[in-house]
């Protein structure tokens, strides 16, 4: 009989807190260079003053982040003494632990700092906004080109348009404060000929959501904690990857977050997606897995890792199909093929072109104009 583990990761701390104390760190060790799961789960118990804004704030994490794991509270205000979850368990996103690493379906940034002689790997993240629909952030590999203290902001000729149809005329450059949306700090990307940013803003409410330009938008003391550790040359890595496995202990976890497509709109995760996922992780092991909980998680998609397989000692260790129980095993390698006879010539793979910047502009002493 295989004994399932809860649903939903739980956590024996129950802390009544105040939001007064700076964000707490979003630096985690890995002393296992296979590791892929950092972090835990947590609930706190809030006070009259508690918003769910200001604890996403606090927490690391984008405000839509919390209130889709606490539905049915008033994120205003949610009143004394209620039990609010706090995820703060993740699964690495696939790929190199280098530079910088932004998945846009989960709206969050990771940072890889070079490792230090006999330091273990580090990984720093934190919350992000990314673009809103028709404005999409561009996924693929760039580099930071630039680093703009108190940066003046050059709106597009399409953004200041948009403005323009909702009677917000917009000057064809912001100088640096509050009515600044690049914050204090920003990181100029190589990408859309150098319109895109990582930056700060001047409305940190929104941070988590899909509201910008397409730029990097982070909390202010975000921004300026990651400041100073890149470098100009950094690698930015942007992916879009909703449904993120781990094989861990034996355990199977599931992360998913709403997937977001080409304009940048969430759409209805994919099954089959997920199954050619869980087949890279589980690799040569024996795997029971509950089909309905993983379908139940993939809809759901409030990012709380679940396990959703169980290693099984042998295929009759688990009834297969029941409730939704299925047994996965390691596929026999194939055997291989006769080459195919050539007809035509060999197309060799060119890398993709660099995307257009749209509306670009001409660059100015406070840089070329940008997204926000």
């Amino acid at each position: 009989m295989i004994n399932w583990p809860e649903k939903r990761s739980s956590c024996a701390l129950l802390l009544t807190f105040v939001v007064s104390a700076p964000a707490l760190a979003t630096v985690f060790d890995f002393t296992d260079p296979e590791q892929s799961v950092f972090g835990a789960d947590q609930r706190i118990r809030t006070v009259y003053e508690d918003t769910l804004y200001d604890l996403a704030r606090h927490y690391s994490l984008g405000s839509e982040e919390l209130i889709r794991v606490n539905p049915g509270m008033d994120p205003w205000l949610p009143g004394a003494g209620k039990s609010v979850l706090v995820p703060g368990r993740h699964i690495l996103p696939s790929g190199p632990r280098e530079g910088v690493v932004v998945n846009i379906a989960e709206h969050r940034l990771y940072y890889y700092p070079k490792p230090k002689r006999h330091e273990p790997q580090r990984v720093i993240t934190y919350p992000v906004s990314i673009g809103k629909m028709d404005w999409r952030t561009p996924l693929g590999v760039t580099q930071v080109i630039a680093k703009q203290k108190d940066p003046w902001w050059t709106p597009t000729e399409s953004v200041r348009a948009e403005h323009a149809k909702d009677g917000d005329i917009l000057p064809k450059r912001v100088p640096p404060g509050p009515d600044n949306p690049l914050g204090d700090r920003a990181l100029r990307l190589a990408a859309g000929q150098g319109t895109y940013l990582i930056h700060g803003t001047n409305n940190p409410i929104a941070v988590g959501l899909a509201v910008t330009h397409g730029c990097i938008r982070m909390y202010p003391e975000d921004i300026n904690a990651l400041f100073p550790q890149i470098a100009v040359g950094t690698k930015v890595r942007i992916v879009n990857e909703p449904v993120k496995v781990a094989w861990v202990n034996g355990e199977l976890l599931l992360e998913a977050h709403p997937p977001v497509d080409a304009q940048g709109q969430s759409y209805e995760p994919d099954v089959d997606r997920f199954s050619a996922l869980l087949q890279t992780a589980v690799g040569d092991s024996t795997v029971a897995i509950h089909w309905d909980y993983a379908r139940e998680v993939l809809r759901r998609a409030d990012g709380v890792l679940a396990t959703v397989g169980l290693a099984a000692e042998s295929p009759a260790a688990a009834p297969a199909v029941a409730a939704g129980l299925q047994t996965v095993q390691p596929a026999e390698p194939a055997e291989p093929a006769e080459p195919a006879e050539p007809v035509g010539p060999a197309a060799s793979a060119a890398p993709a072109a660099p995307a257009a910047a749209p509306d670009s502009g001409q660059p100015d002493a406070g840089g070329a104009t940008q997204k926000r």
